[in-house]
């Protein structure tokens, strides 16, 4: 982190720790002497740009604060966040229905923005090197196997890399594997092919998308097909989804509607991975959905899926917690740029 941004997470933990709109004059007496205004509107505009904070009044009279919408997009220390205990942690313990409004504002900063589409003109301009849909086919069999290995020790899974290739291109389970852990392996790969099959569908979403790519997910698990109407729990955390089926349907059907306005196809698919985890609409694999369903997005829009393999399990834990708990996307929007940026520099290059 270098001065500028040091700076600035100065400055919004400032604002987030005042109940009323602050002036200038405020901010720099907390900063001392060594920042000049000029150097401190600098920062103010780029925040106010980046949607942290906001500005009321003119001239002299110029307020800043952030609201409640902003904050969700604010930067936050994950490391210190998770320093307090969770039963002691403030945070939302119910679903927050707002969230679909407040996620209609764009998901990601300029820079980000310019970042993610600098990342897709690099990935298309290698892609077109691919003549040979043989090629094509062996880099997309590397990412299903290095995605439903990953994605399955996220889940707790105990395969390997190099077993779970072994299970998907040779048929051979791993020794002391249980089925369930096999099971989970195949129905990534089977609900993998599904996206690319089809990807021309998941353009524009549907309602029975979610609930398709959690039947091949969990198929011979012994997990129920449908949407739950019954609290579940999760581990780590105070956070209650929604417990009736009613409320679930309409949380899903209201997701699908924000991420079919949405015209960045990058917002779409990070949409898709936070809200499916969000909601929780099945007793159990809504995280795994949740991946795969952002992936067909991916696929869908002619971009690189990503295979998760170089993310740390308990950082994305991490990142989806923050989301459950507070509604802040700045950890795991930072984890989902990284492994764009991993899948362009690993595959078809």
């Amino acid at each position: 982190m270098n001065k500028r941004q040091e700076r600035q997470k100065k400055i919004i933990s400032f604002l987030e720790n005042r109940d009323t709109q602050v002036a200038v004059s405020d901010i720099l007496s907390f900063l001392g002497a060594k920042i000049e205004r000029k150097t401190l509107q600098r920062d103010l505009n780029y925040l106010q740009e980046q949607g942290f904070i906001s500005k009321t009044g003119s001239g002299r009279g110029v307020k800043y604060s952030i609201t409640d919408a902003n904050k969700i997009f604010l930067p936050i220390d994950a490391e210190e966040y998770f320093k307090t205990p969770y039963m002691r942690r403030d945070i939302k313990e119910n679903f927050n229905f707002e969230i679909f409004e407040i996620l209609e504002n764009d998901i990601f900063t300029t820079e980000e923005q310019e970042r993610i589409k600098k990342l897709q003109t690099e990935f298309i301009k290698n892609f077109s090197k691919y003549d040979s849909q043989t090629l094509i086919n062996k880099e997309l069999e590397r990412i299903m196997i290095e995605f439903s290995w990953k994605s399955s020790a996220i889940e707790g899974n105990t395969y390997s890399l190099l077993g779970t290739e072994a299970l998907l291109k040779e048929n051979v389970a791993g020794k002391g594997k249980t089925q369930k852990e096999t099971q989970m392996i195949l129905n990534h790969k089977d609900a993998f092919n599904e996206a690319i099959q089809n990807k021309e569908k998941f353009k524009k979403l549907n309602y029975s998308d979610i609930e398709y790519f959690h039947f091949v997910l969990t198929k011979k698990l012994d997990i129920t097909k449908n949407i739950r109407n019954g609290g579940v729990g999760i581990t780590g955390t105070k956070y209650k989804p929604l417990d009736n089926s009613f409320q679930i349907k309409e949380a899903l059907e209201k997701m699908i509607v924000l991420i079919n306005k949405k015209a960045l196809f990058f917002e779409k698919a990070f949409l898709g991975l936070i809200l499916i985890s969000y909601i929780q609409a099945f007793e159990d694999g809504n995280k795994r959905t949740a991946r795969t369903f952002s992936n067909a997005i991916l696929l869908a829009h002619n971009s690189v899926p990503l295979s998760y393999r170089i993310v740390e399990v308990e950082e994305y834990k991490k990142a989806s917690l923050l989301f459950y708990e507070i509604n802040n996307i700045s950890y795991f929007k930072q984890i989902f740029i990284e492994q764009f940026e991993d899948a362009v520099k690993n595959y078809f290059n």
